[in-house]
């Protein structure tokens, strides 16, 4: 079987997997979120907390508890990793430096999973697992709490009600997340991931020598890591080592974890708005992006662009050569397209199109499928956007879903998207004007612009994922590239959260002929081409520097 048919059969299954769990997931979801029974635990979390569950909040208040629930995970985070040389299972680790700790408590709590660090070499077991891997279940579950709040903006009428945080955090994690990973985990471990608390182990080469290997909760990390769209694993080369994604079906595992709960939130959101139509036309948005991407991105690397590439066939550097050029794309496009980070090969070394396709994918706001919950209200906005793009052509009020699109709704919608460019672009110009921010780059000339173009796109968008060629693990870097992640987090979801406030005080607003129908192929197409637009008008001068002048010229 040739690598290009492997590669359309590994596509295609995935596709098929994700389109038959659309429904049954996401009314799943949509029951969650909807129901009004705590259960036994629950009640207790509560209590413990001190929450009132039936008691419901404004935007102004859940943005509080998310403010609040985060700034106390990044203060606990950062205590863990400065303390971890006096704690249990430490495997004989000092303390992270507190410039270090600081970037990574503020990476794992904004889902953006960025490591300046080798995992095995740099953190514990206790760290990693009482830690590290707590964020990614409840980071994850804030993410879908916010697009649910946001969700309900538009589903409610006259009310300054959006649900409650608490209880959206809680039955995100216990009744979604958790499950799912806890599956996820049981068959990793069967394909071959490790599971163990165990002391470092020495094994001995191919070639004699002795290397120490640090064990860990592999599989357990691995699960939700994808799942919860967060990226940061155990191993430094992440997904690419054995231990961690051991096989080809494991591989093909991990992907359909990190799209399978953003995929099918769109069906969520028809439910709870109660028009399906809405939910399949925000999903068709998002399959559009995804598989345009994926082919580009596979395109610019089995074209191996370039003449030695071209006269050995193809370019293996940086790939995963246990899976091939095709998955190794896949996995790229995806963990892009998502803000997960997580990688099974190494986006430095990919060709220059390709690289800037992978940059691109992070610019366009990762909605196709987006984060987990971050893609979706991502999307709504963006389709917020597009209804006032349309209403100007014709010289109406715009509505969407029954809600007028006024200046106060169009001043938190363009807010909202302006916040990454100009984190991205600051950052970068900052990082590329001072000679410590230079000192990262290992390459000069285009290829070394695009490095750092990465690290803050990355970072800004709580993404994760990083060229291998760029150093950051300073000072500098570790404290600019941890404000972009928090800016680039919190100040959309309270933008999300102001937008769904104003939204749920409206009294519908009947359809009538002059009304946009938002559920059919005509508003889908232009959803993409504004959100391609957009961006394309926003960063086309940045990537012209880095991926567009290497792959010309």
């Amino acid at each position: 079987m040739s690598s290009t048919l492997a590669g359309i059969l590994f596509i295609g299954s995935l596709l098929l997997v994700l389109a038959a769990a659309y429904k049954p997931l996401g009314d799943y979801m949509y029951r969650v979120y909807s129901g009004t029974r705590h259960s036994r635990v629950e009640r207790g979390i509560y209590r413990l907390v001190g929450v009132r569950p039936d008691a419901e909040q404004t935007w102004g208040v859940y943005a509080r508890g998310v403010l609040a629930f985060s700034l106390v995970s990044i203060l606990f985070l950062y205590g863990l990793q400065r303390l971890q040389n006096h704690l249990l299972l430490s495997l004989g680790m000092d303390s992270v430096s507190p410039a270090l700790a600081w970037n990574t408590a503020v990476s794992f709590v904004t889902n953006t999973n960025w490591q300046a660090y080798s995992g095995e070499a740099t953190m514990g077991h206790l760290v990693q697992t009482a830690g590290l891997a707590v964020q990614n279940f409840v980071s994850a579950a804030v993410g879908m709490s916010v697009a649910i709040a946001l969700v309900r903006g538009f589903a409610r009428k006259k009310t300054d009600q959006l649900g409650n945080f608490w209880v959206d955090l809680v039955r995100g994690t216990l009744r979604i997340l958790l499950p799912i990973a806890f599956v996820a985990a049981l068959l990793l471990v069967a394909g071959g991931a490790i599971q163990t608390l165990g002391d470092h182990h020495v094994w001995t080469t191919l070639t004699g020598g002795e290397q120490t290997f640090t064990p860990g909760a592999v599989a357990s990390q691995e699960a939700i890591k994808d799942l919860g769209t967060n990226g940061g694993g155990i191993f430094n080369v992440n997904s690419a080592h054995p231990f961690e994604n051991p096989a080809a079906w494991t591989n093909w595992l991990t992907i359909m974890l990190l799209l399978v709960i953003s995929f099918c939130l769109p069906r969520t959101f028809g439910r709870m708005v109660g028009d399906n139509r809405q939910g399949y036309a925000i999903v068709a948005v998002m399959a559009t992006i995804f598989t345009l991407s994926v082919a580009l991105t596979n395109w610019a690397e089995l074209s191996s662009a370039g003449t030695v590439p071209q006269a050995i066939g193809q370019a293996m550097e940086g790939r995963e050569a246990r899976f091939g050029v095709s998955n190794s794309a896949m996995f790229a496009s995806s963990t892009t397209l998502t803000s997960t980070g997580s990688v099974d090969s190494f986006h430095d070394s990919y060709t220059a199109l390709g690289g800037g396709m992978l940059i691109f994918n992070m610019l366009l706001g990762e909605v196709a499928p987006g984060g987990t919950g971050a893609g979706l209200y991502g999307m709504l906005i963006l389709a917020v956007i597009t209804v006032f793009v349309a209403g100007l052509m014709v010289g109406r009020t715009p509505e969407f879903l029954g809600k007028k699109i006024g200046a106060r709704e169009m001043k938190l919608a363009s807010m909202y998207f302006l916040v990454t460019p100009i984190l991205v672009l600051v950052g970068t110009a900052v990082a590329m004007a001072t000679e410590t921010g230079r000192s990262a780059m290992l390459n000069s000339g285009p290829h070394g612009f695009s490095e750092i173009l990465y690290a803050y796109t990355s970072a800004s968008n709580n993404n994760g994922s990083a060229f291998a060629g760029v150093s950051v693990n300073t000072d500098f870097h570790n404290t600019t590239l941890g404000l972009c992640m928090a800016l680039g987090r919190f100040l959309p979801i309270v933008l999300a959260l102001a937008l769904a406030g104003s939204l749920a005080r409206q009294s519908p607003v009947p359809a009538s002929v002059g009304t946009l129908p938002t559920h059919r192929p005509q508003f889908v197409g232009m959803v993409v081409g504004v959100t391609v637009i957009l961006v394309a008008l926003t960063f086309l001068p940045a990537l012209a520097l880095g991926p567009i002048a290497e792959g010309l010229f």
